[in-house]
């Protein structure tokens, strides 16, 4: 495995949070309220907020030769589900664009199409628990919607998801984790035995809508024996379009560790629609 923790990687998330952290010109203090309160509902994986947002990752330095590019577009639709007066149902779903070069030999030295989707639903409590802990748990399933054999598992899985956090203030941290098994799909591709964690904090304090966040999106698998660990630290800034909010958000990762051929380092950009009630 590769790990990766240099000097570059700090200058460049220094350089991401000083160019982009300074605070909006003023706004009325009713607006400013109500921007930085959907910014922190944004921090929230399990708010009654539905969303879409557009995360574009671009990854360099894997392949074999170090010098293979991966660029992924992940579409995450948010949608909450009132079940009674008590509990929320919030689907959250991940669908991959990908286009990579350089990264394997499959016949040509770039492939892109569609990954595999990731769809988790979170049963959550519609008002915080003891210590104001908000919380969700629920299933979480693979489909194999790859469009090239080099971009997915063919394999369909299942298996358990859930989110822990606590909003303090201009603080929201906490911590989503799931794991998903393999169950039916191509005979002849390697079963899906994975886990992925990812803690993460955000930080709401320079108002305006305005957020700087940090999380680790890690993810182990048990058949490989191999981690994924990369760090990401993202800006973002809410702001209204005509009449559609939107919240613009630019980043940058490096990898803590990688698997064999695994990236080095990584930028992320992110368009999030908001359709607040």
């Amino acid at each position: 495995m590769k790990k990766y923790l240099n000097p570059t990687h700090h200058c460049l998330f220094a350089v991401v949070f000083l160019c982009l952290s300074s605070a909006a010109p003023a706004q009325e203090e009713s607006n400013t309220h109500s921007a930085d309160e959907l910014a922190k509902k944004l921090s929230n994986p399990v708010a009654s907020l539905v969303s879409a947002p557009f995360q574009s990752n671009i990854d360099f330095g894997a392949g074999p030769d170090g010098d293979g590019v991966k660029y992924t577009l992940n579409i995450q639709p948010v949608i909450p589900i009132s079940i009674n007066e008590d509990w929320n149902l919030i689907s959250r779903t991940i669908l991959p664009y990908v286009y990579q070069s350089d990264i394997v030999n499959d016949g040509g030295n770039s492939q892109s199409g569609f990954s595999d989707t990731v769809q988790s639903l979170f049963f959550s409590p519609k008002e915080p628990g003891a210590g104001g802990a908000i919380w969700g748990v629920g299933p979480v399933i693979m489909l194999p919607t790859a469009t090239n054999d080099s971009l997915g598992t063919e394999k369909w899985g299942i298996g358990p998801t859930g989110v822990l956090l606590y909003q303090k203030g201009p603080w929201t941290y906490g911590t989503l984790a799931n794991h998903i098994w393999s169950f039916a799909g191509e005979d002849d591709r390697a079963e899906v035995n994975a886990t992925f964690i990812q803690p993460f904090v955000s930080w709401g304090g320079l108002g305006n809508g305005q957020t700087v966040a940090v999380n680790i999106e890690s993810t182990y698998d048990w058949n490989s024996e191999q981690w994924s660990v990369p760090m990401n630290v993202v800006y973002s800034k809410l702001k209204p379009i005509g009449g559609q909010l939107v919240q613009f958000s630019v980043g940058a990762r490096t990898y803590l560790e990688t698997p064999d051929n695994g990236p080095e380092w990584g930028l992320r950009f992110i368009i999030t629609l908001l359709f607040p009630k």
